[in-house]
């Protein structure tokens, strides 16, 4: 360590001498070529200087120092531009040493969409490309599935597609069960239902009791000039605009729009709560587990958090903080940059404001606590079954493997995977069965082939020790449960006995008991005799939700394979015919069985076919002709 500290200071100071005193960013890289650490400076001469002493700095910054073999530097014109360039190269190159924004989620939104003459109320997530307001984000779909449903009752917009909008000569169910104004079919003119568009503008803008009070006025006139069934719609419209205040849990009323973090740090671990107040309302929350060392302040972690939160969201106009931060001020202007409009980075004290970072810290609180409680759990499972099956280390990673077909047909393979932190749903995969050599319904030549593809995929991409960096999850299993017995180990062994792997991988076999009684499992092990395992056993228990994890996640696939197959389209099976082209003739025709009938000179009278096109659609629906 002291040897490569040292080396690692003397690489460091050739570099500072023909450093500028400007802001910048800088990277530190290993003898690998893998960059370790990104930080920005007001002064890169200055900060980078600070290393050439590492002795004065903390233990996790010598380690950084000790692994330094070259360094790379970009200049800006600004600090604030340094923090997002910072943010924007963390999230993409994940250096070890940085703290890691680990589940970067993308929140959905609601648009309405003003590029029709009716706009359109519908769910947004991705990229803005489409003309209109977005409100959010919401913290998760189902909120934002349930707010667009009590919006079209309030405000009776379409969330129709617009081909559908076209094609309609009627009213849709939409309208019937008054939850669309129908402008598809002229019901409503599109002035008024532009109003009512610009009404629920207004209501999801913060501006919930100006819209509530025209309401109310109108159903009083309409009441009054005995319009009973005009009041009785506007009294339900009243009626859903009240629902949609009380579906959350805290409102606030000196709050119109704030993004609320919190943070709280326990057993070397942080959970960071966010908040999305909008329209005085709160908009739901979520919790994150960022990668940060245990040395690092809670301020520390949240300002580094922030910044790369940022990267991907748009900020609320204000920023409420549980911590006071060491730079606000340059995260306000980094902010405001990104936003093109003034932000509002505080930690407030008292009031209300107070309260509701009070609200968000109890939360980062209690999912933490709870995280760590199931953490522990986790932990003496995963030693239950180092103990149980007779291995050297406890287990981080555990994969286990399932088919599923229907006499062959759609066959697929399934691997589910576990470790330290439950189950690792990004790390799933799917493989469909390609061999064409295969009997339908061979369960072990289906296992042969998954397993060879997966552990020799492995075997070329990936080094023994690697991890995944954001969750920390090694590359290779310890430990892989196999749906089967003996037959299916040997299966196993087979492919392994022709694969000279780098690593040391338990396959250990699970035959369903008698009559497929859980709790009656055989286990298989090689070098071991078959054995049962205890009826209330732990070990046992967390072993069958393995498998009844890995059987519903290959049964799910299996069926979505066949469903997709059931409604293929006809013109998935011409060359040449892509989204764009099929787009086009079925907005022309109605139907693929409509396009397997037209003619030659209708097909070529559709956009973007050409003549050459339409005979290759046309031979192929006429073959027999």
């Amino acid at each position: 360590m002291k040897t490569d500290l040292a080396t690692g200071a003397d690489i460091i100071r050739k570099f500072v001498r023909t450093l500028p005193a400007a802001p910048g960013v800088y990277r530190m890289i290993d003898e690998a070529g893998a960059v370790v650490y990104v930080g920005k400076a007001r002064n890169l001469k200055a900060r980078v200087t600070n290393y050439t002493r590492p002795e004065a700095n903390p233990l996790r910054i010598q380690r950084m120092i000790a692994a330094t073999r070259s360094m790379e530097f970009v200049r800006t014109e600004t600090e604030s531009e340094a923090l997002l360039l910072e943010a924007n190269l963390i999230k993409r190159l994940r250096p070890r040493f940085n703290v890691l924004l680990r589940d970067d989620k993308s929140f959905p939104y609601i648009l309405i969409a003003t590029d029709h003459a009716a706009p359109e109320l519908m769910k947004h997530r991705g990229v803005r490309r489409r003309q209109g307001h977005y409100f959010g984000p919401f913290a998760s779909a189902t909120a934002v599935g349930r707010t667009i449903a009590v919006l079209q009752k309030a405000f009776l917009l379409r969330n129709c597609s617009d081909s559908f909008y076209a094609a309609r000569t009627r009213p849709c169910l939409q309208h019937q069960i008054k939850r669309c104004a129908a402008p598809c079919t002229g019901e409503i003119s599109l002035a008024d239902y532009g109003q009512l568009a610009e009404d629920a503008r207004a209501f999801l803008s913060g501006r919930s009791r100006a819209v509530q009070s025209q309401l109310s006025e109108d159903m009083n006139k309409a009441a009054d000039n005995l319009d009973f069934e005009r009041a009785a719609l506007l009294r339900d419209r009243l009626s859903a605009l009240a629902l949609i205040q009380s579906q959350g849990d805290m409102s606030a009323r000196g709050v119109e729009e704030a993004d609320i973090f919190a943070i709280h740090a326990e057993a070397g671990q942080f959970c960071v709560q966010v908040f999305f107040f909008r329209a005085h309302q709160n908009w739901g929350n979520h919790a994150f587990r960022p990668r940060a060392d245990a040395s690092l302040s809670e301020a520390e972690v949240l300002e580094a958090f922030i910044a790369q939160f940022y990267e991907s969201h748009l900020p609320a106009r204000q920023v409420l903080l549980s911590h006071d931060l060491a730079e606000p001020e340059l995260l306000q202007e980094a902010l405001a940059t990104r936003a093109g409009h003034k932000i509002g980075v505080l930690t407030p004290k008292r009031g209300e404001k107070r309260d509701l970072v009070r609200h968000a810290l109890d939360n980062a609180r209690e999912a933490l606590g709870r995280q760590l409680a199931e953490g522990a759990t986790q932990k003496k499972l995963l030693e239950g079954v180092a103990e149980t099956f007779g291995l050297e280390e406890v287990p981080r990673r555990i994969e286990v493997y399932d088919n599923s077909h229907i006499q062959g047909t759609n066959a697929v393979g399934a691997m589910i995977v576990a470790g330290e932190d439950g189950f690792s749903k990004r790390h799933y995969r799917t493989f469909t069965i390609k061999s064409e050599a295969l009997t339908p319904g061979d369960d072990f030549g289906m296992m042969r082939e998954v397993l060879t593809r997966r552990l020799t995929r492995l075997a070329n991409e990936s080094e023994p020790e690697a991890e995944d960096e954001t969750t920390g999850m090694p590359d290779w299993p310890d430990v892989v449960f196999i749906d089967g017995g003996l037959g299916q180990l040997n299966a196993v062994k087979a492919v392994i006995a022709e694969m000279n792997l780098p690593v040391d991988i338990a396959f250990i076999g699970i035959a369903k008991g008698e009559e497929r009684d859980a709790g009656r499992e055989k286990f298989f092990v090689a070098g071991k005799e078959p054995f049962m395992l205890p009826a209330r056993d732990p070990v046992l228990y967390y072993v069958q939700r393995l498998r009844d994890e890995a059987h519903r996640f290959a049964i799910g696939t299996h069926r979505a394979r066949r469903s997709k197959d059931i409604v293929k389209n006809p013109l998935d099976e011409i060359d040449g015919i892509g989204p764009s082209r099929k787009r086009a003739l079925l907005n022309h025709f109605g139907s693929a069985k409509a396009v397997s009938r037209a003619g030659l000179e209708d097909l070529s009278a559709v956009p973007g076919i050409s003549g050459a096109m339409a005979r290759l659609i046309y031979d192929h629906f006429n073959q027999g002709g």
